[in-house]
């Protein structure tokens, strides 16, 4: 899950051994959720976005980059990208990626937990996390130091993170009898997944988190009106109306109160002058 001045030291509330719960879902994560309906059209939401912020040239930093599709998606349009992870075996998936791709000149992948940043010495044209690997984090606080000690004046920051109200996930789980995990986000503390603490912070606390060294520009939901990826089953049987749910979601993705009842929202940030 998952770039100027020496940056603080980052704290990170994922243990030593945090890699192997994500290396242990790398091999299959693809098949689960990006090559599947619901998730082509949730990753296609944030690539708006990334395409919109990101121009061919940019040197981009990504944070958790999974299997490295996001990178691969940019460096196809001539981004540059440092793709990062915790998890060994999820930086291998991104590498082969990259090389199958033909792609591997513009994007460079290393192993690297968000509390390592401060190992970093390059300056960056703008950064992004999707999917929620800032859910994984204690101090976001922290992430926003080390990232403004990495990012030029003006460089945009686009974060897709869990948020904590989801009334797809509330029906799902509630239907399902299963009350204490429907309402598991908004657990003072965070919740228990693997051995790992998962947070859900709000928009507003990820803004005053990331305040001053960053401003909040916008903020958009991505899978308010689409189901949870619980649903994945539900989104395979019923692929019109995935489509008509996904075209109304582009439409209205920044209409209140959409973002704040969303599955992930996407905040865009600008890094504030230094």
């Amino acid at each position: 899950m998952r770039a100027s001045a020496a940056p603080a030291t980052i704290r990170s509330e994922i243990p030593s051994g945090s890699a192997l719960p994500f290396d242990a879902l790398a091999a299959d994560y693809d098949s689960h959720f990006t090559s599947t309906s619901l998730g082509l059209l949730l990753r296609q939401a944030v690539w708006r976005r990334l395409d919109a912020r990101f121009a061919s040239g940019d040197r981009v930093l990504e944070l958790g980059c999974g299997t490295g599709e996001d990178a691969v998606h940019l460096a196809q349009r001539g981004v540059r990208v440092l793709a990062t992870d915790v998890s060994p075996a999820m930086v291998e998936e991104a590498r082969s990626k990259a090389a199958l791709a033909g792609v591997e000149k513009l994007v460079e992948v290393r192993p690297l937990a968000i509390d390592e940043l401060g190992t970093l010495s390059e300056t960056f044209d703008g950064a992004f996390s999707n999917f929620g690997g800032l859910n994984c984090v204690a101090d976001l606080a922290g992430v926003a130091r080390g990232l403004a000690a990495r990012l030029r004046p003006g460089a945009p920051l686009l974060l897709c993170v869990m948020g904590p109200y989801v009334p797809w996930e509330w029906l799902h789980l509630l239907v399902r009898c299963r009350p204490s995990e429907a309402f598991r986000r908004l657990r003072r503390g965070g919740t228990q997944w693997r051995g790992l603490t998962v947070r859900y912070p709000s928009i507003r606390r990820l803004r005053q988190d990331f305040a001053p060294g960053f401003r909040l520009t916008r903020v958009s939901a991505v899978g308010a009106l689409l189901p949870t990826t619980e649903l994945g089953g539900w989104a395979r049987r019923h692929p019109r109306l995935l489509s008509s749910l996904a075209r109304l979601e582009r439409r209205f993705d920044t209409l209140p109160p959409l973002p704040w009842l969303a599955d992930h929202y996407l905040a865009e940030l600008e890094r504030t002058a230094a």
